[in-house]
């Protein structure tokens, strides 16, 4: 891209913004250096970086770069086998830290991804935190000119001999300071330092009472600094340890500088990688703080922007514009009044596009679409801003003579305020050429105008399309909205009748005005009015659209909220009615035991009648049983042997008795006789067979039972819910066929079903026991049951 057109849309500001959000130096390097690539898949490659930085952003929170240093000229050093100092070896140090932290984030993200990779994820997995070198670094080195005494074991013995010497200078050189012989001619009571050597203060007068080197004087000339003869010794001895510390220094950091080399390529790699993150989060930041969106690119030349928003102006003042070209024409003239937002949209399309081929998520809406453009030409001008032109029409075809001769196929060209500056008919013939020439080599051109030759131009012209900037004549402000498709309507007349210039005065202006431009005014007028009626019914569509989803919605909650209770009610009353059959056969098991212990006494017998009779009411009261009604049966129509259905407990039983004075009948409910009310009986069939007593039933029942019954149930291959009604029969009738011992074939599979069997056994009252069989019965495809005698 040319650097005027850079300059001209303001490009470079943003470019600023942007490398304001990098936080290293590198980083903000590869920001400055941002330009509008050409090659879609360069383009795609850097949108999806930005995409997928932004979305780990939302996800994960911010991602400092700030504090990585610099180590390109350390690892420069590194190459020629220099030794780097302390201050290089803490940068390192340093950048080693922050690739141990960003790796981190970026190892945590791909956790929560579920392993899958992003368009940054190689480059947080090309980080290398070379845990070993930094800690070496650390543990050796505290400061820029601070090393460990731990750093090496030479150094500590060496600091160890150093502060041994110190304290025996001191002590000596303490003890004269203090003597009583020589307090007298010490000028101070203290120990000082002159080259690196300890002293001591003594008067002029008395310097030659001391044997030593006189290493410095007072400005007065009233002090001498002198170090004793007795010192002499331990001071050379100090000065002897100072070059062996200065020497197992320089080991450690050429040791140091030597790990470093072993590593050179990935310190290099993790350089370049934290620079290309620090670079690719800069402009995710940038698309969170501008609320962008990634644009779909084309190779068509087709710019659709959606509620575009301009980056450079106050966001609380900025109004979203629809903006579009290169899908039914190719060459877009706007129109409308000063400040009304034309220029604005002429730099909205030509930034876009920038900032998208560089990368750039653009403040707009989702779903906007740009085209691939190899050039981007922009007559702006160069004093121009977002209110006024202050360009001459020399500097604007000097500008124009320089697109013409460069824009082809592949260029977008952006004019404002197209031929003006000049005679306005001579303009507006120059202003059409040239958009006539753009047109025919299918050049993607938006142009801003205020000539209604241009006007007419557009709508004459095949794959040209007006637009214009609206404007409000009660408010006199513009909206600011861009509406394609109709022309610009001149609003002088309006505006100066609002504005107060008399009536008289606006009607000479009209008649001064041809009849062709009356006529296309009231044309531009008519498309003006049928705009608005257009605009008030979308929105009173879209209201009752809204209001109609609305409905709908409340509508399908409350069928789901029916749903959901409905479910739940039938839920409970299948639960309840489970639990309550569950209850009435293990209180029927209970009392067939017992009757079959009892002998089946008559009083007993009735006692367990009215017991189960009185536990049936407690549930029908409950609402767990609902009573049948009884049919209207006459007492001649029932016959003894008939079988018949006692209401009060819903169950069938054999008449064994007519009704008695009181309205009484004697039924054989099983095991069971009562006595209950004809009008609790309902006649079901008549009988078949003769009555049996009771003790004979319960024996023909047993015997029949036995007859029929296997002693062993298959039921392998079968589900869980299948089965277990079957076993739950199975048991039953072998219980009552008094057979001792069953076999219940269930298979080994999984095991659920024998776990489900072995359940069901250990909630039956009447098994006794229960196993798994043994080699020859089965195994453990088999359980064998024995029942209570």
């Amino acid at each position: 891209m040319n650097e005027k057109v850079l300059r001209v849309l303001e490009y470079n500001k943003i470019i600023e913004t942007l490398t304001g959000y990098a936080g290293s130096a590198p980083g903000k390097k590869l920001c400055r250096e941002t330009v509008p690539q050409t090659d879609i898949k360069v383009i795609e490659e850097l949108q999806s970086e930005t995409a997928d930085a932004l979305a780990r952003l939302y996800k994960k929170g911010t991602l400092s770069f700030s504090g990585i240093s610099e180590i390109g000229e350390s690892l420069k050093r590194l190459e020629i086998g220099a030794c780097l100092s302390t201050v290089e070896l803490l940068r390192i140090s340093s950048l080693l830290t922050a690739v141990s932290r960003i790796k981190a984030y970026g190892g945590a993200a791909k956790e929560e991804e579920e392993g899958e990779n992003d368009a940054v994820q190689h480059y947080f997995d090309a980080l290398s935190p070379l845990e070993f070198l930094q800690h070496e670094i650390d543990r050796c080195i505290l400061g820029e000119d601070l090393i460990a005494d731990d750093a090496s074991p030479g150094l500590k013995s060496v600091r160890r001999a150093i502060k041994t010497t110190n304290e025996k200078i001191k002590d000596h050189l303490n003890s004269i300071v203090i003597s009583e012989a020589t307090r007298g001619m010490m000028q101070d009571a203290l120990v000082t330092m002159r080259d690196g050597r300890y002293c001591i203060p003594v008067k002029a007068e008395h310097m030659s009472k001391f044997p030593g080197m006189v290493h410095d004087r007072s400005s007065s000339g009233s002090t001498v600094f002198i170090e004793p003869m007795a010192v002499v010794k331990y001071n050379n001895e100090l000065r002897e340890l100072a070059l062996q510390e200065q020497k197992e220094i320089e080991k450690i950091l050429e040791d140091l500088t030597g790990q470093a080399v072993s590593v050179q390529h990935e310190l290099a790699v993790n350089r370049d990688m934290l620079a290309k993150l620090d670079y690719i989060f800069a402009r995710a930041t940038l698309a969170k703080q501008q609320k962008g969106v990634r644009p779909r690119f084309n190779t068509d030349r087709c710019i659709n922007i959606k509620k575009g928003r301009h980056p450079l102006i106050d966001p609380k003042k900025i109004v979203p514009t629809d903006i579009r070209v290169g899908e039914d024409f190719n060459l877009l003239v706007i129109t409308g009044p000063n400040t009304g937002g034309k220029t604005v949209a002429l730099k909205t399309i030509g930034l876009f596009t920038l900032l998208g081929q560089a990368g750039l998520h653009i403040p707009a809406g989702e779903g906007s679409k740009l085209g691939i453009f190899k050039e981007v030409f922009a007559d702006i001008g160069d004093e121009q801003s977002i209110e006024q032109s202050l360009s001459t029409f020399s500097s604007h075809m000097t500008n124009t003579v320089s697109i013409l001769e460069k824009a082809d196929y592949e260029s977008l060209v952006l004019f404002d305020e197209l031929g003006a500056g000049t005679d306005p008919t001579e303009g507006a013939a120059l202003a059409m050429a040239i958009l006539k020439y753009l047109h025919a080599r299918d050049v993607r051109t938006v142009a801003t105008t205020h000539y209604s030759e241009l006007k007419v131009f557009a709508l004459q012209t095949k794959g040209v399309s007006n637009a214009c900037c609206e404007f409000d004549v009660e408010s006199l402000r513009p909206t600011y909205r861009l509406l394609i498709g109709i022309p610009g309507k001149s609003n002088a007349f309006a505006i100066s009748q609002k504005l107060g210039l008399k009536a008289d005065i606006i009607e000479a202006a009209k008649e001064l005005i041809g009849e062709q431009e009356k006529s296309f005014e009231d044309v531009i007028s008519g498309l003006e009015n049928d705009r608005v009626r257009m605009e008030r019914e979308k929105e009173e569509i879209a209201m009752l659209k809204a209001q109609a989803e609305e409905t709908a919605r409340k509508l399908a909650e409350k069928q789901e909220k029916l749903d959901a209770a409905r479910e739940k009610m039938l839920q409970e009353a299948k639960e309840k009615a489970a639990d309550v059959l569950r209850e009435a056969k293990e209180y029927a098991d209970r009392a067939i035991r017992n009757i079959n212990k009892s002998g089946a006494h008559t009083r007993e017998m009735e006692e367990e009648r009215s017991a189960l009779r009185e536990r049936y009411e407690e549930y029908r009261a409950a609402g767990g049983i609902k009573r049948r009604e009884p049919k209207k049966e006459s007492a001649h129509e029932l016959q003894v042997g008939d079988e018949v259905l006692v209401l009060s407990l819903n169950l069938n039983g054999t008449l064994l008795s007519l009704p008695n004075t009181r309205g009484e009948v004697n039924v054989q409910l099983g095991a069971m006789r009562t006595t209950v009310k004809v009008s609790d009986v309902e006649f079901v069939k008549a009988k078949e067979e003769p009555k049996q007593t009771q003790r004979s039933m319960a024996a023909s029942i047993g015997y029949a039972k036995s007859m029929t019954v296997s002693p062993e149930l298959n039921i392998v291959g079968k589900r869980v819910d299948e089965a277990l009604p079957e076993v739950d029969k199975y048991l039953d009738d072998a219980y009552l066929a008094h057979i001792e011992k069953v076999n219940i074939i269930h298979g080994r599979g999984t095991g659920a079903l024998r776990d489900a069997v072995h359940a069901k056994l250990k909630r039956t009252p009447y098994v006794k026991s229960f196993r798994l069989g043994e080699f020859g019965e089965g195994d453990r495809g088999v359980t064998i049951v024995e029942f209570k005698k």
